[in-house]
């Protein structure tokens, strides 16, 4: 039976544990937390799980029988308590955290079980699988028992009134990371996470549609709100808190310290152009950013440059905050300071640092000539402090300077000025495009002002995610100049042929770990192709020896019983990818226009194995796959068995629409091996 008492009183055994320690061990156990099968002794690696982790599996198992049970019958409905003394509150933090993520993804988490595991020590808390148990109830529980929290995760929950969600902000002030991705925020809780979440470094408020632009002002400090409008507090948060917001309502706000802000799919402004003013001022305003997904990105970029602030100025002054020029003036006079700073500091040091003099060169280009710069750099010491201060504004220039933003991961983009982002942002490394709505107003193709964009970031580019309603072949030139430093490459809604390069494509990626490419299927059937091929170009075909997930996701109608076979080259490339990629641990193959279980069943006898130097035996191809997604397709049960049999660590079968296979047999599979086999017809 769990003991009650008030928050505060509880001992002292997790705190005495060094805060290093504890870090390095939390960094140790959440780096392997995938959860493998339900005999829990060894995980996904084939290594024995730890006494820790068999302890904690123990715990789920017994979950519902004991600890939930007696609290559910005897207190859940009863009582309210601000703290709950009972076995989870001598866990250290880290551990209980890792059990709530055990039985979200065995979803066994229940409303009785989080007011068990919501413990003071508590410094991550993601209920984003389970957004039905969160509510105004459960909230105030978080508020007054968990006021330490660095992370919370609350994406989904609906049903949670804007009141509820600034009355609990209010109360943690620690925060650093805060997702709210579609729930009800609007611009007071905005103004909340503003005034009281100063440690934000990642806030996520995508699809959050009664939120206009510039409700997200306030994050980029320098504006202020009268006492008025100030949030309504809670009364479970402490008088000083109150205070101290109350307080705070009529000053300007300081900008938070955010590295991550993604904003897509929020609601509309009221004007046409609310979304690009309101991302210049936070680009200008949020020098930590580094990774964004905001809509009006790119040409917000292009605004900076050509510094046209004249057009945001009815923008600012509706919302009350300082105008553009200003705060580019600010934050060019900062940056300069900065840049001056560190290269006076190596100086003075007698340390020659090349890549520092590189990172103050791009801070500012064009800022005065050529002359003047080269002087400068030789005045070493001797220079002095308001001569490094009117040249890092730009002092006597025409007008050109450009700023350089430290953005690396990008979300949301239009082909609409992607030159002025790649100016602007040189060391980029993941994007995501779409170029469903963009306006073809230079007469180029899509395509090639795809990759014309993408020629400043060759070479670093690792992630990138286009969606693009046209034919896969447009793409090409833009996966040569960025495919070779990706490891992550997405294409959605693109059209395919019996004539798509799809070979070109995946051998302009070699370092690929992830591929996911969702398509419309040729419209004009191919002819089957002979059994006897011409296996002299066998050499050049793709080889992906570092894939780990590879997804074929082809459209279809509900009402089409069989996917129409249509593409029956495309056999040769997948039994060639399939025996190139033997470090492949997700397989999702929707909808394919041509025969698989042929494909699946040449691969499984294929001799053809990657050979590595790390292990004595070559993998084999399908040896390690764990997650295996063949809906409407023509696989048979004798050819996922032989997957089974070759990969010991499948735990996830989806076989559905499969007319080859019956229910009876997946009945028969999952009741032998233990498999999750998901079957409908």
């Amino acid at each position: 039976m769990p003991l009650f008492r008030a928050l505060g009183e509880h001992g002292g055994g997790f705190n005495a544990l060094p805060e290093r320690r504890r870090r390095r061990r939390r960094r140790k156990r959440m780096g392997n937390m995938e959860w493998m099968g339900s005999c829990g002794k060894t995980d996904e690696n084939g290594s024995v799980l730890s006494l820790t982790r068999l302890c904690l599996l123990s715990l789920v198992d017994n979950m519902k029988e004991v600890w939930v049970k007696d609290y559910a019958d005897n207190y859940l409905d009863h009582y309210s308590f601000r703290y709950i003394m009972g076995p989870f509150s001598l866990l250290p933090g880290e551990l209980v955290e890792e059990l709530m993520w055990l039985l979200c993804t065995r979803k066994q988490m229940s409303r009785a079980a989080l007011h068990l595991l919501l413990v003071p020590q508590l410094r991550g808390l993601s209920l984003e699988r389970c957004p039905g148990l969160v509510t105004s109830a459960l909230c105030a529980h978080i508020a007054a028992r968990c006021q330490g929290l660095r992370s919370l995760d609350l994406s989904g929950a609906q049903q949670l009134p804007s009141k509820v969600l600034i009355e609990t902000l209010g109360c943690l002030p620690a925060l650093r990371s805060l997702s709210l991705a579609g729930t009800p925020c609007d611009r007071f809780v905005i103004r909340t996470i503003a005034r009281r979440c100063l440690s934000l470094r990642h806030l996520d408020i995508s699809r959050c549609h009664s939120l206009p632009p510039a409700a997200l002002l306030p994050l980029g400090g320098g504006t202020s709100f009268p006492s008025s409008d100030c949030p309504s507090q809670s009364p479970r948060c402490t008088s000083a808190s109150q205070s101290c917001i109350s307080s705070s309502c009529s000053s300007p706000l300081p900008p938070l310290p955010l590295s991550s802000l993604l904003a897509l799919d929020i609601g509309f402004g009221e004007q046409e152009g609310d979304h690009v003013a309101a991302a210049a001022y936070l680009l200008l305003s949020l020098p930590c950013l580094e990774r964004v997904a905001m809509e009006g990105l790119a040409q917000a970029c292009c605004l900076l440059e050509h510094q046209q602030f004249g057009q945001t100025d009815e923008f600012t002054d509706r919302e009350g905050v300082p105008r553009l020029g200003e705060v580019w003036r600010e934050r060019r006079q900062s940056q300069g300071m900065d840049g001056w700073r560190k290269k006076r500091e190596g100086v003075v040091a007698g340390e020659e640092d090349e890549e520092d003099e590189k990172e103050e060169e791009i801070l500012w280009e064009g800022y005065g000539s050529d002359g003047e710069d080269d002087a400068s750099r030789d005045e070493g010491p001797s220079c002095t402090q308001n001569q490094a201060e009117e040249k890092m504004r730009g002092r006597g220039t025409s007008g050109d300077e450009r700023l350089i933003l430290r953005l690396k991961d990008i979300k949301g983009l239009s082909c609409d000025s992607l030159d002025s982002l790649s100016r602007a942002c040189p060391s980029v490394c993941s994007v995501s495009v779409n170029l469903g709505d963009c306006e073809n107003t230079t007469g180029r193709s899509h395509g090639s002002v795809l990759a014309a964009g993408f020629q400043a970031w060759s070479g670093q580019l690792r992630s990138l995610s286009v969606h693009y309603p046209g034919p896969l072949v447009d793409l090409l030139p833009a996966s040569q100049v960025a495919g070779s430093s990706l490891v992550s490459l997405t294409l959605e809604g693109v059209k395919t042929s019996t004539h798509t390069p799809l070979l070109e494509v995946i051998r302009a990626c070699p370092r690929l770990r992830d591929l996911l490419i969702s398509a419309e299927p040729p419209t004009t059937p191919q002819e089957e192709e002979e059994d006897e091929e011409d296996q002299r170009d066998d050499r050049d075909l793709p080889q992906l020896p570092d894939l780990c997930s590879l997804t074929l996701n082809f459209s279809y109608e509900h009402s089409q019983r069989k996917p129409v076979m249509s593409w029956m080259s495309l056999k040769r490339v997948l039994k060639y990818l399939l025996t190139g990629s033997p470090l492949l641990e997700e397989l999702s193959l929707v909808s394919l226009p041509c025969p698989l279980n042929c494909v699946l069943q040449n691969v499984l006898d294929s001799d053809l194995y990657l050979s590595t130097e790390s292990t004595d035996s070559p993998p084999m191809p399908l040896g390690r796959v764990q997650r295996i997604v063949l809906p409407r397709t023509d696989v048979e049960m004798t050819t996922v068995k032989s997957i089974m049999q070759r990969s010991k660590r499948v735990k996830y079968v989806d076989v559905s629409y499969c007319l080859q296979i019956s229910r009876c047999e997946c009945l028969a599979c999952e009741t032998s091996s233990g498999v999750q086999v998901v079957w409908l017809q």
